[in-house]
């Protein structure tokens, strides 16, 4: 399935907001894996466990430096629901907002000029700064709101997995190296022994807005009080 961009600069804005925080779409069990693409070398991926995830902001705080993301701009957002439950007993549902990574990327068919861009070697959907002119097609197309313009260079930004820092160095993501309870997992979706398959092998997973085709690499373990 393709994404027109007519399609996608429609449906945008399209969210379902449940307990305060935004998330969408359908319960999978492990609904997409390697067989959705075309064998790179590899194929990164994401795993958010909104269980174990307890809004500590810990891996905002390391993206930022790690990726020296200036202020008022952000890479990676965690979200927080309502109160869940009455006092004494109340909970709060924490969910991750960043790039999807998508197989099906809306903002690299829109992008007049290929800035954007899935490197087939990895699955990574990043940008050529120096081909970005600033047009704005790629954060009107994507549906989950995730890019915006870089306040110092003026060309489009958003998480690439740490491509250029840690990832290069061999290490995981940044956000992954600072989670204080393990809440994220990163790994290659072509790889069946990675720890990102085998969670997903493990847990009923979900991706946000998957009904438009995007074919999202950030899977959630959802929160168990919650609803999706």
């Amino acid at each position: 399935m393709s994404c027109s961009r007519r399609n996608f600069l429609t449906g945008a804005g399209a969210v379902i907001f449940t307990t305060g925080v935004a998330t969408t779409s359908v319960l999978t069990s492990r609904d997409s894996n390697a067989s959705d693409v075309a064998d790179p070398a590899k194929n990164y991926g994401m795993l958010h466990d909104e269980n174990a995830c307890i809004g500590c902001t810990a891996c905002t705080e390391a993206c930022r430096e790690v990726n020296k993301v200036p202020e008022g701009v952000s890479r990676l957002e965690i979200n927080r629901s309502g109160p869940i439950g009455e006092y004494p007993d109340v909970e709060y549902h924490f969910t991750r907002n960043s790039c999807q990574h998508c197989e099906n990327p809306p903002c690299v068919y829109v992008c007049p000029t290929g800035a954007a861009y899935k490197d087939e070697e990895t699955g990574i959907v990043d940008v050529h700064k120096e081909k970005c002119v600033g047009c704005g097609y790629c954060l009107a197309a994507c549906p989950y709101q995730v890019r915006f313009f870089h306040p110092e260079d003026n060309s489009a930004d958003k998480c690439n997995f740490c491509r250029d820092t840690n990832l290069a160095e061999g290490k995981q993501p940044a956000c992954v190296e600072s989670c204080p309870t393990s809440a994220l997992v990163f790994g290659d979706l072509n790889d069946p022994q990675s720890d990102i398959n085998k969670a997903i092998e493990i847990n009923l997973v979900y991706r946000d807005k998957s009904h438009l085709g995007t074919k999202p690499k950030l899977f959630k373990v959802p929160f168990k009080k919650g609803e999706v």
